[in-house]
Parts: C-alpha cells; structure tokens; sequence
C-alpha cells in the first residue's frame, strides 16, 4: 500500500500523441493562389483610372473572353462597383474532385471595402502551374467601415473575406498511399531521443522490426509487413502517447521582452547583484529682467541645471544554487526584482560566465 500511494505521488510525465509531434511524409497540404475580380461593390472597389489600372485591364480582358466588344477608350468603364483580387486556398491531403474547400479574397487595389461582392469564377494554380480549384461566390468579410463628413469608423479589416466551401476541386494530386511500402515520420521538433522514443513505441505496440530511426528528424514505417496496409498502420500509430523530449533552451524576444525558458534548463552555482543607477538632468531655464524704468538693463535668458543621481543601495548579490528546477530558478530570479529587459542581461551574463547550462536563442 505504501508503494502504491508513493507511485501515485510521482507527477506523471506530459506526454503527446504522436500525430501531434510529427507528420507522415506525403500526407500534406497545398497551397493555391489566383487572381481574380469581384463585382457588385457599393461605389467601395478599385480606382481604375489612376490607381489602379491593371483592374479596367482584367475587366476588358474578361468582357471579351465573353465575347463583349470593348472600346478601350471609353471612360465609362470606370466604374467603382469592381475589385481586383488575390484569392488563396489550401488543397488539403487526398482532396477529391468535385469535394469543396473554403478560399480567401483579399483586395489587390485600393478598394476601400468587400462587402456585398461576389467573386466571379477565378482559376487556382499549384506550385507547378497548374490549375486545381475553380473559386466563385459571395464574400463574407469580417469588418466593415462607415464613413461621414467628419469621421470614419473601421472595424476589422473589410478588405478580405471568405467564401466557405467556394473553392471546387478540379484536379487530384496523384498519390497512391497503399502502394507505399515503407512510411516516413518527420518530426517537427528534430531531436534523437524523442525519433528513439517513437521508434520503440511503435515496436512495442505494433510489432519489433516495424520502425527504425533514420535520423534526428525521420522515423522510418515498414507498412508491407502490417495486414491492413498504410492506412492502417497509420491509425495505429498516431494515437500512441510520447513523452517528447526538450533541449535546454532559453529564447529571447528583444523588440518585445519575452523570455521563453524549457523545462530542462539548469544553472551552476552563481551569484548575481543587478544595480538600478538613475541619472536625472532637469533644465529650468529663467528669465532675468532689469529693473523698471531701467536704461541700461537688458533681459537675459539665465540656465538653472539640477543634476540628480539616484543609486538603488538595497540590490544586493543572490546565490543561485546549483541544479536548480525551472521553478527554482524563477523564483531565484525574481527575488532580485528586475524587469524584462533586466532580466536578458542577467540571462546573457549567466551564459557568458559558463553557468547557464542551455542554448540561448535570440530573436
């Protein structure tokens, strides 16, 4: 009983699935980009006379492509009612033909708003030119923007949008997943332990000989030899719990202050004092005038500089001792009583006097 209530007392270490620390390689997403127009804008669209030109060029191009004889000169197809945009989707893995997906549209030129537009039938091409999604419909933005004579209220941005489910897919990225023979884990988070760990839970749970680390980044599956084939395997795989490990690792936002430190970063024994020296200069200048009815007397303009130094005596050395929990250490750190940008500069020196143990990252 005794050992019992001792084992409960142990804190459990965090584990993750393995589907949420890595992905299968081949299993992936795509990204889709096109151009195209919107119509129906209240007097909210693009400039097409001065600002942007491209969008009455895409507009004639488009007109005649429907077989509309334009004039090019003509003056009233400036219009306000029509924006140029970029639409951008994500073909997702094994995206079928005719299934839906949800696009993006954003302004291109210098409509002011989105709303109420319908995209027209706009083309979305891969990373290899082709084209695998046809996009149309209404817009749906988020902001909106109400102008007056004197003030102007903007909530969100009503230049981009969304059309759920306005995307047709057209064409399927060939990829055959039960003709694999073998599987790839990349790791999001490269590390040796952790492709070990997954390695052996995979053999423990589905079989010794199923996976074999690569590398840092890469577990590789043997999928011939599981009865219902990749998919299956993969079902079994991604559920099995992990406990990923962490390098030591403290990171340093400079523009922002934010100080990120890992569950496994350590110190040696070390002191540390932080000084607060304030050095205050105020300029009172005043003015010296003669006296009345003086012939002589000019005003001069006379400098008073009140110099003011100002040294917090009360920060005094903190030992930190040696293998210090992250808990520990923050609390060590605290007690000094410094800011964030204090407390990069006490971190920095740490690691520049060997007694940080763990990689400090600066962004």
């Amino acid at each position: 009983m005794l050992l019992a209530l001792a084992a409960t007392a142990i804190p459990a270490a965090a584990t993750s699935r393995i589907k949420d620390i890595a992905d299968f390689e081949g299993v992936r997403e795509n990204q889709l980009v096109g151009y195209g127009l919107v119509v129906g804008l209240d007097g909210t669209g693009d400039d097409m006379k001065k600002k942007a030109p491209f969008t009455r060029e895409s507009l004639i191009g488009m007109l005649e492509r429907l077989g509309v004889k334009v004039n090019r000169g003509d003056t009233d197809l400036e219009t306000k009612n029509l924006a140029a945009v970029m639409v951008t989707a994500t073909l997702p893995a094994f995206a079928r033909q005719g299934s839906e997906i949800d696009v993006s549209v954003s302004s291109l030129g210098d409509a002011t708003s989105l709303q109420g537009g319908t995209l027209l039938a706009t083309p979305l091409i891969g990373a290899d030119g082709e084209v695998y999604s046809v996009a149309q419909g209404g817009i749906t933005i988020g902001g909106f923007k109400a102008t007056g004579a004197a003030e102007t209220i903007v909530r969100g941005v009503p230049t981009s949008g969304r059309i759920v489910r306005g995307g047709i897919v057209e064409r399927e990225i060939p990829f055959e997943l039960n003709q694999l023979s073998s599987l790839k884990l990349a790791l999001r988070n490269p590390d040796f332990t952790t492709a070990q760990r997954i390695s052996d839970a995979i053999n423990a749970a589905v079989g010794a000989g199923t996976a074999v680390p690569l590398d840092s980044g890469t577990v590789q599956l043997n999928s011939a030899q599981f009865p219902g084939g990749p998919a299956a395997l993969i079902t079994n795989v991604e559920q099995l719990p992990i406990e990923p490990d962490q390098q030591a690792r403290v990171v340093i936002d400079e523009n922002t202050g934010v100080i990120v430190m890992g569950e496994n970063v350590r110190i040696s024994k070390v002191a540390v004092a932080q000084g607060n020296l304030t050095i205050r200069v105020t300029e009172t200048p005043q003015v010296s005038q003669p006296s009345p009815f003086s012939s002589t007397g000019v005003t001069v303009v006379v400098p008073r500089t009140d110099i003011e130094v100002q040294e917090d005596r009360n920060r005094k050395l903190a030992v930190l001792p040696t293998s210090l929990t992250l808990e520990q250490l923050v609390t060590g750190i605290n007690s000094l009583g410094v800011g964030p940008r204090d407390l990069i500069s006490i971190l920095q020196s740490i690691k520049a006097a060997g007694a940080l143990q763990a990689d400090i990252v600066t962004q």
